[in-house]
């Protein structure tokens, strides 16, 4: 098997899982439904677990354009293999939703709230407020990948790797993940969103879309700035790569504040977990 077959079929199990925990939660006349954040949490966590064991010795698992960047920037992956690996997770995770889709279908039918629907493909925020989302997202994923260094650096027995980077998708969720449904992945976010627009879900409302740039942006801010402090204070090497991705960050994060969206709208905000 391919590098790229691997990280398609690895990010496709961790949709069908971690989508499917959220369907079954949201959705209605399921035998699970309002199973709640701690279940979905954890079977998250469970979802990249099995996501890790299953392609992990092929393509090293990665199911995370944040993580394949993080990684690059770290210096532990191909700068030239990041676009194939990229491609594969967003192919992956659209296929994943799909799945999902079919598995419930018709339960779309029973659930009459849209913004419900669309948390079981992507993510939307519990208060809108560009920077905070946006800086939420940059903090769950600076953590992962900080995380997944600290992982790496250390010796465990042969097979529990996954079970350490699983736990700590949990712990990122239970801590983090309550203000805008931790993406920390934009192939995660952006697969399934398009699923959830292209799909003939019953009732389905917007995707939106206006939404959708923050769980990209913020999760590759994230990877990138937990790459350069690996580096800077693990490794005690310091470039100008580190100053050119803060500087990045800081005006991203400056714009938001700025022109993003910065109140509290009824219309836009979503009260079902994600």
């Amino acid at each position: 098997m391919s590098a790229f077959t691997a990280e398609l079929i690895g990010t496709m199990i961790l949709i069908i899982f971690g989508g499917g925990v959220v369907a079954g939660a949201n959705l209605k006349k399921t035998f699970s439904h309002n199973g709640g954040w701690i279940v979905i949490s954890i079977a998250w966590g469970l979802a990249v677990t099995m996501g890790v064991f299953a392609v992990g010795s092929i393509s090293g698992a990665h199911l995370n354009p944040a993580v394949t960047i993080g990684l690059a920037i770290n210096g532990d992956f191909l700068w030239a293999d990041v676009p194939s690996y990229i491609v594969a997770q967003l192919l992956g995770a659209f296929i994943g939703g799909v799945i999902v889709y079919l598995h419930y279908l018709p339960h779309w039918r029973a659930t009459e709230d849209q913004g419900a629907k669309l948390a079981v493909f992507s993510t939307s925020p519990a208060i809108p407020h560009t920077f905070s989302n946006l800086l939420s997202e940059m903090i769950g994923t600076f953590v992962l990948v900080l995380g997944l260094l600290f992982i790496g650096a250390n010796e465990f027995t042969e097979g529990l790797n996954p079970l350490a980077v699983g736990l700590l998708i949990v712990v990122i969720g239970m801590s983090l993940g309550g203000t805008t449904g931790y993406a920390i992945n934009p192939a995660r976010d952006l697969g399934p969103r398009l699923a959830h627009f292209l799909l003939p879900i019953h009732g389905k409302g917007s995707s939106q879309w206006r939404y959708a740039w923050i769980p990209v942006v913020g999760p590759i801010m994230g990877g990138a700035h937990g790459a350069v402090f690996y580096q800077v204070f693990f490794m005690g090497n310091f470039s100008n790569i580190v100053l050119v991705i803060l500087a990045v960050i800081i005006v991203i994060l400056a714009l938001a504040w700025m022109f993003g969206y910065k109140g509290n709208s009824e219309q836009q905000e979503i009260k079902k977990v994600s």
